[in-house]
């Protein structure tokens, strides 16, 4: 896509859906640019919500970090995986009691959100990233996988972005538990289209109104994918040339960062 025609698609958009890790921030280093485009975007108008499919930490615990970084963030902007699992158990299951293989912050945030926690007898299972892993709870959470309950995943992410390397994330634990108990999740968060239909209701855009930006290709990228709405790689986390060039899930745009995306607008 010419600069042109990039400079014209983006004029029609009215929110910029930013992911975290990797995009505007790598572990605890936020990147240079990042604020100059956060700038950039007010100054002409454009809408931005931050997304992360981290579900470690809950919206709370973003918006603190953001804060931390000096940028200052309303809640209702920072959205998380954790929140789209929460509605999915609201609308799929209402009243049912959760058993989660998550962090504290994780369970903290779907109680927030009016998702009734279980530990006895519970009727639903949720798989987060669990930094908090404990053999005892994840040998429970594969008796109760393999008894049949509602399994959901929160993110597909195989591995977190950190400073110096990966961490394993949701999807790859949800790979072990499958070993276990031969069965996967329902993941709802991104690229799952549950994600998209709480993107575009907590917005009020129309889906070509939307721009998701992310540096993963599976799970951002793949957002996207058979919908108008726009999708942005910037190549400052997991995505490598080589990695885009044998992919069958391609972005609308190409940019080197989010610095890139701000001279367009």
């Amino acid at each position: 896509m010419t600069e042109q025609k990039i400079r014209q698609r983006l004029k029609s958009i009215r929110c910029f859906v930013l992911d975290m890790d990797g995009t505007i921030y790598l572990g605890d280093r936020l990147f240079p640019f990042t604020k100059g485009f956060l700038k950039k975007a007010e100054t002409v108008g454009k809408k931005v919500i931050f997304f992360t499919n981290n579900s470690s930490r809950s919206g709370t615990d973003y918006v603190e970090k953001l804060s931390r970084m000096g940028i200052r963030v309303a809640p209702e902007r920072m959205l998380t995986s954790g929140q789209v699992t929460a509605a999915y158990l609201r609308r799929e299951y209402p009243g049912k009691g959760v058993f989660v293989q998550g962090t504290p912050a994780l369970r903290r945030e779907l109680e927030e959100q009016g998702v009734p926690l279980e530990e006895e007898h519970p009727q639903v299972v949720v798989l987060g990233f669990d930094t908090t892993l404990e053999y005892d709870r994840l040998r429970k959470t594969c008796d109760l996988v393999r008894a049949g309950l509602p399994y959901l995943g929160a993110n597909p992410d195989l591995n977190c972005p950190v400073e110096g390397g990966w961490m394993p994330d949701c999807g790859s634990i949800a790979r072990l538990i499958e070993g276990s108990t031969g069965r996967s999740p329902l993941f709802v968060g991104k690229p799952a289209g549950e994600t998209l239909r709480f993107l575009l209701e907590r917005t009020g855009c129309r889906e070509e109104e939307l721009a998701v930006v992310g540096d993963r290709l599976y799970t951002d990228i793949a957002l996207t994918q058979g919908t108008a709405a726009l999708s942005i790689l910037v190549m400052t986390g997991e995505t490598t040339p080589e990695m885009l060039r044998h992919s069958e899930i391609q972005p609308t745009i190409t940019a080197a960062s989010l610095e890139e995306i701000g001279t367009y607008l």
